[in-house]
This record gives C-alpha cells, sequence and structure tokens, in this order.
C-alpha cells in the first residue's frame, strides 16, 4: 500500500475511546458525537433524506421518531444526483428538533470556495459532524444537463476541513474564527477488486478522517477479514446497514450496484418469507447482522439505512437489541 500506517494517522484523541470518564460522560445531556465515538459504546447512526420541496412534514416526523434511539442522524446531500432540500437546512432542521445531524457534504455540486462557505456557516450554526463525499454522477439523477463540478474529492475535502480548523482557508488566507468537525468519509468493503478501496481508505485516514461509514455490508465474513486490514488504522469503523424490502430488490444490487454484494442464503430467506411479512423478514435479516457484529465486537457500530422505510428503523433496533434508545 502507499501509506504507511506509523505516524500519518492525524492523532484526533482516539487513544481516549476505553475512557471510563468518557464512557460516564456520553450517558449525560449534551455530549457530542465524537465523544460518543470514543466512548468505546457500540455505535448506532441513521439517515433521513430531504424532500423534493418545502414540504418537511415527513422528514420532521422521522426526526422525533429516530433523535432519541440512534446516536446521530446523516441528512443526505442530493442523493443519487436527484435535486432535493439541502443537506444543509437538513441537519439545522434535526438540530432544531433536538437531534445530532450529521452533514453529508458532496463535491460533486460545488467549488472550493462554496464548500469552504457552506461549512463555515454549518459551524456558525451548531453543526459539529460532517460526512465527507466525492458524490454520484450527474448523469444518474434527474438533472441530466447539468454539470459536475468535483473540484475537490472526498479526501481533499476532508484535508480543507482540518485547514479551515487551523484557522486558514484552501488559498492560504486567515480566517476570523476557525472550525471544529468530527469529520468522516465512506468506504466500500465488498468492492471488487478491493484494493482500489484501501488506497482510498489510507487517503481518507490520512486526510483526517475520524469515522467511516461503510457502504451496504451483507457478507460478514468478507467484512471482518476487511476490519482485520483497518483496525490498526485507528479510525472508527461502521457498518453500513441497508434495510433489504424484497428478494428482487437484493438481485437488483448485486447486479447494478457496485461494491454491493447478498450472498445467495440471504436471497432465499428473503424469498421464503410468507406474503405480507418481507419487510418483517428485512427486519429480522438486518437486526441480526447488527446483533452479529456488535457481540462479535467486528466494528464500533451501525449505520443504518432504511431508504425510504425509517418508520421501520425502531423495529430493526429492537430485533438487535438495541432498544434502549441512543443513550442507553
Amino acid at each position: 500500500m502507499g501509506l504507511k500506517r506509523d505516524g500519518l494517522v492525524p492523532d484526533t484523541g482516539r487513544d481516549l475511546r476505553e475512557s471510563e470518564e468518557l464512557k460516564k460522560g456520553v450517558d449525560e445531556m449534551g455530549v457530542g458525537f465524537r465523544d460518543i465515538l470514543h466512548s468505546g459504546r457500540f455505535v448506532v447512526t441513521s439517515e433521513i433524506g430531504p424532500p423534493k420541496g418545502t414540504n418537511l412534514e415527513k422528514m420532521i416526523h422521522h426526526i422525533e421518531l429516530l433523535k432519541d434511539k440512534v446516536d446521530a442522524l446523516n441528512v443526505t446531500d442530493h442523493q443519487s444526483s436527484v435535486m432535493r432540500f439541502p443537506s444543509l437546512g437538513g441537519a439545522l432542521l434535526v438540530k432544531e428538533h433536538g437531534g445530532e445531524p450529521i452533514l453529508q457534504m458532496t463535491c460533486r455540486d460545488r467549488n472550493r470556495l462554496a464548500l469552504q462557505a457552506d461549512l463555515l456557516f454549518a459551524y456558525s450554526r451548531g453543526i459539529r459532524n460532517v460526512l465527507c463525499l466525492t458524490g454520484d454522477s450527474v448523469v444518474v439523477g434527474d438533472h441530466k444537463d447539468a454539470k459536475g463540478v468535483f473540484d475537490l474529492d472526498s479526501s481533499q475535502l476532508l484535508y480543507a476541513i482540518r485547514t479551515l480548523e487551523k484557522g486558514k482557508d484552501l488559498g492560504g488566507n486567515d480566517l476570523d474564527g476557525a472550525v471544529e468537525f468530527c469529520a468522516g468519509a465512506i468506504v466500500t468493503p465488498e468492492a471488487k477488486p478491493l484494493e482500489p478501496q484501501l488506497i482510498k481508505f489510507e487517503k481518507k485516514v490520512e486526510a483526517g478522517a475520524e469515522f467511516i461509514q461503510t457502504q451496504a455490508v451483507y457478507d460478514l465474513e468478507n467484512f471482518q477479514r476487511f476490519m482485520e486490514y483497518a483496525r490498526p488504522f485507528g479510525v472508527k469503523i461502521l457498518a453500513g446497514i441497508i434495510l433489504l424490502t424484497s428478494w428482487r430488490m437484493a438481485e437488483y444490487m448485486n447486479k447494478n450496484v457496485p461494491g454491493v454484494f447478498v450472498p445467495q442464503p440471504l436471497i432465499e430467506e428473503m424469498k421464503a418469507a410468507p406474503k405480507g411479512k418481507v419487510i418483517e423478514k428485512g427486519v429480522e435479516i438486518a437486526g441480526r447482522m447488527i446483533r452479529t457484529l456488535k457481540e462479535g465486537k467486528i466494528c464500533d457500530g451501525v449505520h443504518i439505512m432504511a431508504i425510504g422505510r425509517e418508520e421501520v428503523v425502531p423495529d430493526i433496533l429492537r430485533e438487535a437489541g438495541l432498544d434502549g434508545g441512543a443513550q442507553g
């Protein structure tokens, strides 16, 4: 690999993760996501998608439903290149309703000036967590004539955040007031070939990623091998859990979504579900995987993606034995 593990991983206080004092602190009100990450506790995040329009009623319902059941809520940024209500507005909405937001930021739609400006604004309004993404291609979305920007990629956006924290912008100019973020990124553990993903993973850690939320994981043995590689880097890793809603969905992802592989036994399990009980079977599978990850201490937590079925996230948590609330 291109990067060495010794000396290149930023010191972000990860040695505190086993601190008994910090573990006690996460049970108190007002503790941020970074403290929870380093507490040694199994971390649970989920995500909500902003609407295509200004009717925020459903989004607010999902925030109220999940804010006390997970440690933080991602707000997606024009997911799949579909124009929606902005992630920054959604993150502020999460905060207004008492949740802990993780602002997703893609590099597809903004150049470095706009990205830095949004980070300054987010910090000034109390947003403290950012997930850095390069972003999907414009052609997969609903504005195919739009022009992708991609002035930066996700690793460079992480570097930009760490630069702003030092009181400088990317042009080397002084800031009148710096920022401080718990910044993360994504990785695809089941990509084939895996080597390019491992290179990207190392670049993101070197650039300052404190946590990683993975693409969907279904093959837990394969994921465990990835974790054996990733553990020495010290970054917190949350396994991505996407709810299966049908066996056809599983087969579609296997054929069309790079880096996602649903093993055949899970597909057969979905096929065998009684009529009207398919979603319940998907919830059972998701809960079972989370329970395995937690009990086996395979990773540091999970990121649950229900993709339009946020109402069943509490059911997944109950199935996993994690229904005591975000601070439980």
